[in-house]
């Protein structure tokens, strides 16, 4: 308990004038001849009992309205923790500021991070003069104080909201740090220190699980004041689109692509129409689809477009929902496509070539699609004998279907070209001789050692199983997690592995035995698989797995298709991002300059290098959301590539929290929520001041007089009587 004028309860001596007056004043008794009646002198002592204990109790109540009188008028407050002092001394205060994209949302035509600044540029305007004020943002930075209070004001002024945001927590950490310690160049610091977050109290930013490190630090930081600013709408309406899905980011020249959304609606229901743009050559905009989606009120519904064929080159465009709602930032969404050549695919196996070769050429390269043009792979099959007059480079992928014994030549010429960045892939059978796979030029591109036998499983209970779900080799079988039939294809024979592979296991048995083994060689990829890719073998009639048969052989298909298109690096170019991701831009061979021109969604251009080691373009600062292009070599036969940046699905979020939500986030920490200005000044004096009594002190006052009143009232009507 502290007082506002502590001078005041001196005051309360005036306590002592009741007694004085009470003995000053006190009638001394006259002594008169009376008979002496025993009776009348019994009497006489019960009154003189009964008046002293009531002239006592009046004496006690006239002091303690004196007493309670004077502690009134000291203004005392109460305070369960902090600095408490007068309302005027300087203060150090942190204003933290939530610069999210769903500050962006507009209601009464106003958004809530204007909302939040012109409610600080008020509250600054409010400190007290000398104080202190660090302006903080969720784009990442240093803290610091700022020179004086204008200055604040301007800082406050020039924020913008960031697609790329650093985690609240990490901001008000940050914030709790600098009024712990202040800044090394400042020797004093006020002794009061407060801390003002504004923010809309969205639940997906204040998440209770993520801020445990945060009440750790402010159970460290005793007496500050905190004030939570709640400047967000009670109802938010909103329709988002959602995550932008491509089927692939890169495809061949001539194939049709997809793309699916969904729109997403946050407390009203409505009708969209959602378009599909291309961006062309000249920079102008192309429309090529629209679907009209109607959403119920907190759900979602999606949409998907089939698109036609396009020419060979980066192509961006982007999706945007028609109409205006409370969010802008999440009615459209970015693209980035490439479309390539067929990738041209070395495939070298044993006479009969076309029977050991024609089930895997076909998965790769169906023959309609050939025809038509629609291929996604382009096949030259030879025999293992004219692979060294061959010249790999030229090729995105070698195949080995059922290889032999092979020299080291052939090896070491492999082994160059996934140096170099090729993809190879062994697909072993019948024919493999696991001795002639002992030499050092073979370890050295295996990603395993070979068994001297196969294993045999004559009843048909194995079939493969995905071991890891993760690797991109077989990222378009997650989706279809558990409708897969691959306990249909009994697998009978497959080559063991001795020790563990050098490389991860992608496919396996079910019993847990590795199928498919990949491995990283240079700048390339080793894929080695333990049974046939195609159903000849070289032993003659008994198969060794039954992956090509029957009619339902799609998962077959679908697995070559993968693995070829993972050898191919078409799975290594991540075209679309989200906002703050690192982007990383692949180059072949001849798209390597000395410089590269990146300009952003905003128009802003940087010059770039790439990086040697990765062989790719990397840009880690993607803070706006957009389509951004690299270009170099002139317009004219030059490097003409790009990526898109999205907000993550995140961003659209806008379910708020209530005050049981932040009392999770702070723990015991205490805090102080406000919603408009009034609130917020006596939220500061209450932080500052305490709770003050004088109200409860002046109400005890008025009743002890009231009582006072009703007793003497009484008491003396009783002595007239007598």
């Amino acid at each position: 308990m502290d007082f506002v004028t502590p001078a005041l309860l001196f005051g309360a001596a005036a306590a002592a004038l009741p007694v004085v007056l009470h003995l000053v004043m006190r009638q001394q008794p006259r002594h008169l001849e009376f008979p002496a009646l025993r009776f009348v002198q019994r009497r006489e002592s019960a009154n003189r009992r009964r008046m002293r204990l009531r002239h006592l109790l009046l004496l006690l109540l006239r002091m303690a309205v004196l007493c309670l009188l004077a502690f009134g008028l000291a203004r005392p407050s109460i305070k369960s923790s902090g600095f408490i002092g007068d309302q005027e001394a300087p203060v150090a205060a942190a204003m933290v500021f939530d610069t999210s994209p769903r500050m962006d949302y507009k209601s009464e035509n106003k958004t809530r991070l204007e909302e939040a600044r012109e409610t600080a540029d008020w509250l600054v305007k409010q400190l007290p003069p000398d104080s202190l004020v660090a302006v903080l943002d969720s784009t990442p930075g240093q803290p610091v104080f700022q020179v004086d209070l204008g200055a604040a004001r301007q800082r406050i002024s020039r924020l913008e909201t960031t697609a790329a945001p650093q985690d609240l927590w990490d901001v008000i950490e940050q914030a709790v740090e600098l009024l712990r310690k202040g800044e090394p160049e400042r020797k004093e610091m006020p002794e009061r220190k407060e801390l003002y977050v504004f923010s809309d109290l969205t639940k997906a930013e204040w998440d209770p699980r993520a801020a445990a490190k945060l009440r750790q630090r402010l159970a460290e930081s005793l007496g500050l004041g905190i004030y939570v600013i709640d400047v967000g709408v009670k109802e938010p309406q909103n329709l988002a689109l959602g995550e932008l899905r491509l089927l692939a980011e890169s495809i061949t020249r001539n194939r049709p692509w997809s793309l699916a959304t969904e729109v997403v609606s946050t407390g009203l229901a409505a009708e969209r129409a959602v378009e599909v743009y291309l961006v062309n050559e000249s920079g102008e905009e192309e429309k090529r689809a629209q679907d009209i989606v109607a959403v119920a009120s907190g759900a979602s519904q999606g949409t998907e477009f089939s698109l036609g064929p396009l020419d060979t080159g980066t192509h961006q465009g982007f999706v945007r929902m028609v109409g205006a709602d409370g969010l802008a930032a999440d009615d459209r969404r970015w693209f980035t496509l490439d479309v390539k050549p067929p990738w041209k695919v070395l495939v070298a196996s044993s006479p009969p070539l076309y029977e050991r070769t024609r089930y895997f050429t076909e998965a790769l390269a169906p023959d309609g699609f050939r025809q038509t043009g629609r291929a996604q792979f382009e096949c030259d099959v030879v025999s293992f004998g004219e692979l060294p007059q061959r010249t790999l480079e030229d090729y995105a992928v070698v195949a080995l279907v059922d290889p032999g014994a092979l020299d080291d030549d052939v090896w070491n010429q492999l082994d160059r070209y996934a140096e170099s960045g090729g993809g190879v892939g062994i697909f072993l059978g019948a024919a493999a001789r696991p001795e002639s796979y002992q030499s050092v030029a073979a370890k050295r591109l295996l990603p395993g050692e070979l068994g001297k036998f196969p294993r045999n499983f004559p009843d048909g209970d194995k079939y493969l199983v995905i071991s890891s779900e993760q690797h991109p080799m077989v990222a378009k079988f997650r989706p279809l997690e558990g409708s897969v039939p691959w306990d249909a294809f009994p697998i009978y024979r497959y080559w063991p592995l001795h020790k563990r592979p050098k490389g991860t296991a992608v496919v396996a048995t079910c019993n847990k035995e590795p199928l498919l083994v990949e491995r990283p060689v240079g700048k390339g990829h080793v894929v080695l698989m333990t049974t046939p890719i195609s159903m000849l073998n070289s032993a003659g009639d008994e198969p060794w797995n039954e992956l090509v048969r029957g009619l339902e052989n799609w998962p077959y298909f679908m697995l070559v298709l993968q693995v070829g298109s993972y050898l191919a690096g078409s799975t290594e170019g991540q075209l679309n991002y989200l906002a703050g991701e690192t982007a990383v831009l692949r180059l072949s061979a001849d798209e390597r300059y000395t410089t590269y021109l990146l300009t952003t969604p905003r128009g802003d251009t940087y010059r770039q290098s790439a990086d040697p080691k990765q062989r790719a373009i990397v840009v880690t600062s993607t803070a706006w959301v957009g389509n951004y292009q690299v270009t170099a070599g002139g317009e004219q036969g030059g490097l003409d590539r790009g990526f898109s940046v999205n907000l993550p699905p995140s961003a659209s979020e806008l379910g708020r929290t209530d005050e049981d939500g932040l009392k999770q986030v702070f723990g015991d920490t205490e805090f102080r929520l406000a919603r408009s200005r009034d609130e917020i000044d006596r939220q500061m004096s209450t932080g500052r001041v305490g709770r003050e009594l004088f109200p409860l002190l002046m109400a005890l006052v008025a009743l002890v007089l009231a009582v006072e009143h009703v007793m003497s009232n009484r008491f003396y009507r009783s002595e007239r009587k007598a």
